[in-house]
């Protein structure tokens, strides 16, 4: 493993992405086992993609963790999806892990309410009572953490969760991740934890293999700390830690 620090992130490139999948997921463990030596129940949000899957799978298997004593959040879910489509965030999350291991609780975002600002409202208010302690994260092709892309990310956003339209480019992602045939099968819009909500957590692991990522981790790494690039701003949370596979790592 080769790591270096970006600002305060930590980088760490790891010789395969199931390498950095199973670091990643010790990693978070240990996180957790920190979190629990100092209080009764460990609070987390997750990203749910492709790229998620070496680092879910290893931290499934994890006997130390007790997840009886973890509370579940995630970060997004599309709007105007099926409830039962695979593709939808909270059940690949589910498929993925929930529905894996004992969860104390698992809080879902309900991308299908009647009143989307209400179901903003109300998820907001659950992470104003339950602060995350643990947010396990990606990175967009666009840059993007959550579905903040670009043209809507904001440093100092004044909610914790909004809904959002997806920009072109990451709702191509889904067709290159093979969540989605054709891109006119994507959704357009989203509802997204902002950033702050995010930036939150009191440590963050961020786990980015792939090829296609390498645009966006330079930018992130090498370029300046902007809302053009949002994932940028992980160099200025004083706890992250930026996981990578050779291929993500290759215009570094």
């Amino acid at each position: 493993m080769r790591q270096f620090f970006a600002d305060e992130l930590s980088v760490r490139v790891y010789p395969d992405r199931e390498t950095m999948g199973r670091a990643a997921a010790a990693d978070i463990a240990a996180a957790i086992r920190r979190t629990l030596a100092e209080q009764p129940v460990c609070r987390m949000i997750f990203a749910a993609a492709p790229s998620q899957n070496e680092m879910l799978a290893a931290l499934a298997a994890d006997a130390s963790v007790d997840f009886g004593r973890i509370e579940a959040f995630h970060m997004d879910e599309y709007c105007g999806l099926d409830p039962a489509a695979p593709q939808g965030f909270g059940n690949f999350l589910r498929a993925a892990l929930f529905g894996h291991v004992p969860f104390r609780a698992v809080h879902y975002l309900n991308s299908s309410a009647p009143d989307w600002r209400a179901e903003c409202a109300r998820y907001g208010e659950l992470l104003e009572e339950n602060p995350a302690d643990i947010v396990c994260l990606g990175i967009g092709e666009n840059g993007h953490v959550a579905f903040n892309d670009p043209p809507v990310a904001d440093f100092n956003d004044p909610v914790l969760v909004k809904r959002v339209a997806l920009d072109p480019v990451c709702r191509q992602q889904q067709v290159n991740d093979g969540c989605f045939a054709r891109l006119e099968q994507v959704p357009t819009h989203a509802l997204t934890l902002t950033v702050p909500a995010l930036f939150r957590g009191r440590e963050l692991f961020c786990v980015v293999p792939a090829p296609t990522k390498a645009q966006a981790v330079r930018d992130t790494v090498r370029g300046p700390v902007s809302e053009a690039c949002p994932a940028s701003i992980l160099r200025r949370h004083p706890h992250a830690a930026l996981y990578l596979d050779p291929a993500s790592a290759s215009l570094l």
